[in-house]
């Protein structure tokens, strides 16, 4: 099911400059606000939308930026249908590209693809990354998700035997922190509650112990939506990236 959008975060949505982008099968609703010099792209998570990020976005406005979000295939505003963690990376890697984009700031599930488009292409230069929890090895995000809606092991490697088919890919080769250390990133931070319990600690943690440009900061009091909504969490955010 996708989250409900708060009072505050559809308030965010209606001062942004929208435009509808056309991809596959897809009207994807992007937003922008603010005219500064830096341009930044927000990736929300699966189930998620931009308006997430609504308390990030007017203090990155308030910092002289560009600030570019999207809802997801599926998500949000945007078009519904059938779709997949690869569209929506695929996605993430034209938007990059649309925009210039400079910096990076994403939450959960956006980090995956936002890391797996960067370390597919390595061209793409970014100099601030920040990722909001961030998961690791693609197989196991799979078997926690299916976990949690109750179904069994065998729908899992029925799930990724079509994936493997269908786009080419080892399923368990599809790690995050190997995609990290690809990617043409200066400086990143992570950020992670250490009693995140839809995704444990120690998915940032292996992430960091790999990608030797990261720095993981430890959250507490947080979970792992409400860290996107702590002031003093978000300023740690703000300083890395403008500093």
């Amino acid at each position: 099911m996708l989250y409900k959008i708060r009072s505050h975060e559809k308030d965010q949505l209606e001062k942004a400059q929208k435009e509808n982008f056309a991809y596959i099968d897809f009207n994807i609703q992007l937003y922008k606000w603010g005219n500064g010099e830096k341009h930044i792209l927000l990736v929300h998570g699966w189930e998620g939308h931009a308006g997430n990020f609504a308390d990030l976005i007017q203090r990155l406005i308030q910092h002289n930026y560009t600030v570019h979000a999207f809802d997801g295939p599926s998500h949000g505003a945007s078009s519904k249908g059938p779709t997949n963690s690869f569209e929506f990376t695929n996605l993430v890697e034209t938007l990059l590209r649309k925009f210039n984009i400079t910096q990076v700031v994403s939450h959960s599930f956006g980090s995956v693809a936002s890391l797996i488009a960067l370390g597919s292409h390595p061209e793409i230069k970014i100099d601030r990354y920040v990722g909001f929890t961030v998961p690791n090895k693609f197989r196991e995000r799979l078997e926690e998700i299916t976990a949690q809606i109750g179904l069994p092991n065998s729908i899992v490697d029925r799930l990724i035997n079509k994936i493997e088919a269908s786009h080419d890919v080892k399923v368990d080769e599809v790690n995050v922190e190997d995609y990290a250390q690809k990617a043409s990133i200066q400086k990143a931070l992570l950020l992670h509650d250490k009693n995140d319990r839809v995704l444990p600690f120690e998915k940032s943690k292996e992430v960091a112990e790999k990608w030797s440009v990261a720095k993981l900061i430890e959250i507490e009091g947080s979970g792992h939506y409400k860290i996107l909504r702590v002031p003093e969490v978000l300023e740690k955010a703000i300083d890395f990236l403008v500093n």
